[in-house]
C-alpha cells in the first residue's frame, strides 16, 4: 500500500484542485466501518464518502473502479452541465455523459495497484514489491482523470467517454506516458451542437449524413450526398474544416477522389485558419490541402491523380507569400517516402521552401525548416541524396559551393544570370547548413559527413555533436576523420561551448582510446587550441623586509641566540631576524626559553640547502644566491616548508627555465608532490604546447594514464583540461581588448 506520509501529501495536493463546494469532512461512522476490514474491496468502497471517491488514486479491481467512476460522474455531472450551459442545469437523460466499458478498462490500467488485489483476508497476499508500481511520485486522483477525459469527450462533440479519451488524459496527467495523440477520424466527427435551433440542427444532421454517405466509399451516392451537404455543395466544410475531397484523400480512396474531382470539387481547397469560426479544426491541419492529406498518409496513387489534375504541388503556398505550414514535399521528406519525394520533385516541388513559425520561435538556427532539414533530421539518407541530386529546370550552369564561399563571388560586375545563380547558390548553402545542424543534432552522422563532403563548412556545434555520436557508436574511422577536420573550424568559434562541451568530450576520448593515431590527433588539437603565444611567465614576488642583519652575522656564533642542528652540524642564527621571517620560523621559536641559546633540530633538509635559506634571509633577497640546477628542487622544497613565498617563487622561475622534453615529467611530479599550483600550471601549459611530441614518449604516457595508487585524486588529464580552458578564455578575453597574455 501507499505509505501514510505520501498519501497525506497526495490528499493535500488534491485538495488544492477540488471543485468549489467540496470539502474533506468525513462521516465518523463511515470511517469506523472502513477501518473494520470486513468484506472485500468492493463492499468497503460503498462506505466511502464522495470526497474519498474523488481523491482515490489507486484501485484494486475493475468492479471497484466502475463503482467509483459511476459515483463520481453522478456527483460531477450537474456541475459540468451547469458550467457548459450558462448556469442552467440540464438533467435530461440524453445529455448525460457516460463511460464506455473500454474506457473503464483503460483507466483501470493506469490506476491499478497490485498491492490492493488481496481481497480475502484469509489468504496470504502474493509477494509483490514496490518496484512493480509505476514510478510516479504524486498520482492524479480520480476527479482529475474524470475532468480531463470529459473535456476530451466534449471537444469531439460526443456524449460517451471512450478509451482514446482516457489515453489523451494520461498524456497530460502522467509524465512520460507514451500515448500517441488522437488520430484524425473520418467516421464520427460530426455532431450537432445543443445550442443550434431546430432548422440549423436539421441542416447540420443532413450535412452529417452527406459526409457519411461519401465516407462509405460508394461512388454511386455522390450526387445524393452533394445535395445533402448544404449551399456550398461538394466544397462544404465539416466541423474539422475539411471537405469531402480531403476525407477521400485521407482514406486513399482513388475512385472517390476521381468522382469528386469530376463533380467539381476544389482541388486546392484549404483547411480554414480561423480559430473562432472553426474551433474544432486540428491545429496541425490548418491550411492543409487535399494533396497535403494524400502525402501525409502516403497514398501514392491519389497523389499521382491529384498532380495530374493540376493540384498545386506546394500545397497552400502561393508565390510571394510567407509559408506557415509544411509543404507536401516537406511532409514526404520527413516521412522518408522516397517514391513520393521523387514524384513531387518531378512535378516541380521546391526543396528550398521553408516553414515559418507564427510565434517567432523556431528550432532552425540558420533559417526556416525546409525539405533538406527535415530529411536530415529524420535520418533519411536516400531521400536527402535525392533532394541534392535535384536541379532546377533552366539552370544548366550551377556554381559550386566553393565558388559561392569565395570572397570574389560578389554581385558587382556580373551578369543577371550569374547574380541569380549566386543568390540561388547562397540560399542552397544556407539550407545545407541548416540540414547539417539537424543531422548532427539528431545523431545522423552519415548525412552530416555527406553534407560536409559537398564543401559546407563546419560549425563548432555540428563538429562536436558529430564527434560525440561517433564516440558513443565506437566508429573509430569516423572519429579520426572528424579530428582531422578540426583545423577547418575558425578560431572565432572557440567560444564557451568549446570549453564547457568540446574539451570534456575530447579529453574523454583521449582517456578512453589508446589508439596512437587518435592520441596524436587530439594532441595536435590541444596544441592548436592553446595557441602559438608563449606560456605566461611566473612573476617574482618582492619580499617585504621587516628586519635585516648584516651578512657578517650569517652562521656566526658570536651574539647568536638560536642554534639549528642540521645533519648533525650546528648552524647559528638570530631570533630577531627569524621571528619575523615566516610563520613557520615563528612557530619553531615559540615557547622557547628567553635569554638562552635555543637548539632546534631540523630534519629532511640538507645542510647546504639550509645554508642557502639562511643566506637568503640574511642578505634580504635572492641576488646573492648561487643555486645549482641539481639543488633547485630541494631548495624549492625547503622554501615551501619554511613558508618563504618569495624564495619559493624564485625557485619556481628557475625550474621553468630548466624544463625540456626530458625533464618536464620529473619536475611536474615533484611539483605536484610539493603542492606548487603555479608551477604546475606552467608545466601543464608546456605539456599542451608540446603535446604532439610528448605523446610519443613513454614517461608522458605513464603520467597521463597510470594513476599512482597512493594518490587516487591526482588526475593529470583533468588538470590539463582546466589549464586549457583557462588558456582559451584568456586568449579570447585579451584579444577582444587588443592584447594577448
Amino acid at each position: 500500500m501507499v505509505p501514510r506520509r505520501l498519501l497525506l501529501c497526495k490528499q493535500l495536493l488534491c485538495v488544492l484542485s477540488l471543485p468549489e463546494g467540496l470539502t474533506l469532512h468525513r462521516d465518523q461512522q463511515q470511517q469506523r466501518a472502513g477501518k473494520s476490514g470486513e468484506g472485500n474491496a468492493y463492499s468497503q468502497s460503498e462506505l466511502r464518502s464522495i470526497e474519498q471517491c474523488l481523491l482515490a488514486t489507486r484501485v484494486g479491481s475493475i468492479s471497484e473502479l466502475s463503482d467509483l467512476v459511476s459515483r463520481a460522474m453522478h456527483h460531477l455531472q450537474p456541475m459540468y452541465m451547469k458550467n457548459h450551459n450558462n448556469g442552467t442545469p440540464i438533467h435530461q437523460k440524453s445529455s448525460v455523459i457516460h463511460w464506455a466499458p473500454e474506457a473503464i478498462y483503460t483507466l483501470c490500467y493506469f490506476m491499478h495497484c497490485p498491492q490492493m488485489e488481496w481481497e480475502n483476508p484469509n489468504v496470504e497476499p502474493s509477494k509483490v514489491t514496490l518496484q512493480t508500481e509505476r514510478p510516479f511520485m504524486v498520482l492524479p486522483p480520480l476527479m482529475e482523470w474524470v475532468r480531463v477525459a470529459v473535456v476530451h469527450t466534449e471537444h469531439r462533440r460526443s456524449f460517451s467517454v471512450d478509451s482514446d479519451d482516457v489515453r489523451q488524459a494520461a498524456r497530460l496527467l502522467l509524465p512520460g506516458v507514451d500515448c500517441e495523440p488522437r488520430q484524425l477520424r473520418t467516421d464520427d466527427c460530426f455532431c450537432a451542437s445543443r445550442k443550434l435551433d431546430a432548422a440549423s440542427t436539421e441542416a447540420k444532421f443532413l450535412q452529417d449524413l452527406g459526409f457519411r454517405m461519401l465516407s462509405c466509399g460508394r461512388t454511386d451516392l455522390v450526387k445524393q450526398a452533394v445535395n445533402l451537404l448544404g449551399p456550398d455543395g461538394i466544397n462544404s466544410l465539416s466541423e474539422q474544416g475539411m471537405t469531402p475531397l480531403m476525407y477521400a484523400c485521407v482514406r486513399g480512396d482513388e475512385a472517390m477522389v476521381q468522382m469528386l474531382l469530376d463533380a467539381g470539387a476544389d482541388i486546392n481547397s484549404e483547411v480554414p485558419n480561423s480559430v473562432h469560426k472553426h474551433p474544432s479544426v486540428f491545429p496541425e491541419t490548418r491550411q492543409a490541402t487535399p494533396l497535403t492529406f494524400a502525402v501525409l498518409h502516403g497514398h501514392v496513387p491519389v497523389v499521382q491523380l491529384l498532380l495530374d489534375a493540376k493540384a498545386n504541388v506546394e500545397g497552400s503556398l502561393q508565390d510571394g507569400m510567407e509559408n506557415y505550414t509544411e509543404t507536401p514535399l516537406q511532409l514526404a521528406a520527413a516521412a522518408g517516402n522516397f517514391e513520393l519525394v521523387s514524384l513531387l520533385l518531378e512535378r516541380g516541388a521546391d526543396p528550398m521552401v521553408g516553414t515559418m513559425y507564427r510565434n517567432g520561435i523556431s528550432t532552425a538556427p540558420q533559417g526556416d525548416m525546409n525539405s533538406y532539414s527535415l530529411a536530415a533530421a529524420h535520418g533519411h539518407r536516400n531521400v536527402f541524396r535525392k533532394l541534392l541530386s535535384h536541379t532546377e529546370k533552366g539552370k544548366g550552369d550551377v556554381l559550386s559551393l566553393e565558388e559561392i564561399l569565395a570572397e570574389g563571388s560578389e554581385l558587382e560586375g556580373r551578369s543577371p544570370s550569374q547574380i541569380d545563380l549566386i543568390r540561388t547558390g547562397k540560399a542552397k548553402l544556407k539550407a545545407l547548413k541548416e540540414a547539417m545542424y539537424h543531422s548532427a543534432e539528431h545523431g545522423h552522422v552519415d548525412i552530416t559527413i555527406d553534407i560536409r563532403s559537398l564543401g559546407v563548412p563546419w560549425t563548432l556545434h555540428t563538429w562536436m555533436e558529430s564527434l560525440r555520436t561517433c564516440f558513443h557508436q565506437h566508429r573509430r574511422p569516423l572519429i579520426q576523420g572528424l579530428l582531422k577536420e578540426f583545423s577547418c573550424i575558425e578560431e572565432e568559434e572557440y567560444t564557451e561551448e568549446l570549453i564547457t562541451l568540446g574539451l570534456p568530450l575530447m579529453f574523454q576520448i583521449l582517456r578512453a582510446s589508446k589508439n596512437e593515431v587518435i592520441s596524436q590527433q587530439l594532441s595536435a588539437i590541444f596544441t592548436q587550441c592553446y595557441g602559438p603565444y608563449p606560456i605566461p611567465k611566473l612573476a617574482e614576488i618582492k619580499r617585504k623586509q621587516t628586519a635585516r642583519l648584516d651578512p657578517h652575522f650569517l652562521n656566526n656564533k658570536e651574539m647568536s641566540d638560536v642554534t639549528f642542528l642540521v645533519e648533525g652540524k650546528p648552524f647559528y642564527a638570530h631570533k630577531v631576524l627569524l621571528f619575523t621571517a615566516s610563520s613557520r620560523f615563528k612557530s619553531l621559536l615559540a615557547n622557547r626559553p628567553c635569554g638562552e641559546n635555543t637548539c632546534i633540530e631540523i630534519s629532511n633538509v640538507k645542510y647546504h640547502i639550509f645554508q642557502l635559506v639562511m643566506q637568503y634571509l640574511y642578505c634580504g633577497g635572492t641576488e646573492a644566491l648561487h643555486i645549482r640546477n641539481t639543488d633547485i628542487m630541494e631548495l624549492l622544497s625547503a622554501a615551501k616548508f619554511f613558508q618563504l613565498e618569495a624564495l619559493q617563487r624564485h625557485c619556481e622561475i628557475i625550474c621553468t627555465k630548466n624544463i625540456n622534453t626530458e625533464t618536464c615529467v620529473e619536475i611536474y611530479n615533484h611539483t605536484k608532490f610539493l603542492g606548487a599550483p603555479d608551477l604546475a600550471s606552467y608545466i601543464e601549459g608546456y605539456f599542451l604546447k608540446n603535446m604532439l611530441i610528448l605523446i610519443e614518449l613513454e614517461p608522458f604516457k605513464q603520467l597521463l594514464y597510470d594513476v599512482p595508487p597512493d594518490s587516487p585524486g591526482c588526475d593529470v588529464l583533468q588538470d590539463l583540461e582546466k589549464t586549457l580552458a583557462i588558456r582559451i578564455q584568456s586568449i579570447h578575453l585579451s584579444s577582444s581588448k587588443g592584447s594577448i597574455v
